[in-house]
């Protein structure tokens, strides 16, 4: 082994448990006595967390800057598509109020 895959596989460990701990941290809000909106927001706080360090560490993000902009632009597009679909929603679910 050379000294650079002794030093990643040590940072990867790192890595690691600090999601496992994260994980952890996301069980113990589970079993708080608190509001439903309270929980989301702290457990969606925690899981952005976890998947950040998983992009950039084991996906090697925070090593190629080009890839890193690239995932995060295709994202963000992604998530900006879903949303233009949400309007049309509520008229499939209740119908178009001009079709009566």
């Amino acid at each position: 082994m050379t000294t650079d895959t002794k030093a990643g596989s040590g940072r990867d460990i790192v890595v690691y448990v600090c999601i496992l701990v994260l994980a952890a941290i996301q069980f113990v809000i589970a079993y708080q006595n608190m509001d439903a909106g309270t929980m989301f927001t702290w457990m969606l706080i925690v899981a952005c967390i976890e998947a950040a360090l998983g992009l950039l560490f084991f996906m090697h993000l925070s090593e190629n800057r080009g890839l890193l902009w690239f995932v995060v632009i295709f994202a963000v597009s992604a998530l900006l598509a879903m949303q233009y679909g949400w309007t049309d929603s509520f008229r499939i679910a209740h119908g178009a109020p001009w079709a009566k």
